[in-house]
């Protein structure tokens, strides 16, 4: 299990570097470096699956520490998966703008009943430019608030997994009740906290997408 955990987190690693070179990367090798990505998250995502199921060969006296170094990989690899499908999506709405912008450019204007051929094409240019910032803007707004949502849904499942082992681990201990019921508050705090950024978050992006469009 020792190696696969390493191999993973090396994956992981790995993928973190990739994607720092995507903004930088030339035009002609960015697909390799796109595929590359695309395999090691599927082959990290694969490993974790088979850590998981490993865990519970483990001693009982290392299974806790197992489990959470476990659930720290999968954390930090669907952190990975977001930011890439992020940037695929951010990409997808840049090819969308050039291809629209071409057309327009090459688009062929007739002349009028009454023999004028005035083109306001550069009023329709800029007109066209300002609505894809727009929605370019509002897209990435979309984008980070998913973002945001699914890190503080993945922090919620993660704290609340680690609140069971701490308290598995107190209970083995033989901590007191007093203890453990003050852990037992904080979580609970800790989940106000995540469900109050989550509408805080709701809110802003309602605003924006209702001030914006």
């Amino acid at each position: 299990m020792d190696n696969l955990y390493q191999e993973t987190n090396r994956l992981i690693v790995g993928v973190q570097g990739l994607l720092s070179k995507l903004s930088s990367a030339h035009p002609d090798s960015l697909n390799a470096l796109e595929q590359e990505i695309e395999q090691n998250l599927e082959q990290a995502s694969a490993n974790c699956d088979r850590l998981a199921i490993l865990i519970n060969k483990e001693p009982p006296q290392k299974k806790q520490s197992a489990r959470i170094k476990v659930d720290q990989l999968t954390y930090d690899l669907r952190h990975l998966k977001t930011g890439f499908n992020n940037y695929q999506h951010r990409k997808m709405l840049r090819e969308q703008e050039e291809r629209e912008r071409e057309e327009l450019l090459n688009r062929r204007f007739t002349t009028n009943n009454s023999g004028e051929t005035s083109i306001m094409i550069d009023h329709a240019l800029q007109h066209n430019t300002s609505l894809q910032n727009a929605d370019r803007g509002i897209s990435d707004l979309l984008s980070s608030g998913s973002s945001i949502l699914t890190s503080l849904r993945d922090q919620r499942v993660t704290l609340k997994g680690a609140q069971k082992r701490i308290l598995d681990i107190a209970s083995t201990l033989g901590l007191s009740n007093t203890v453990m019921r003050l852990i037992d508050k904080r979580a609970t705090q800790d989940k106000w906290i995540v469900f109050g950024g989550m509408i805080v978050t709701c809110i802003i992006m309602f605003f924006v997408v209702k001030y914006l469009t």
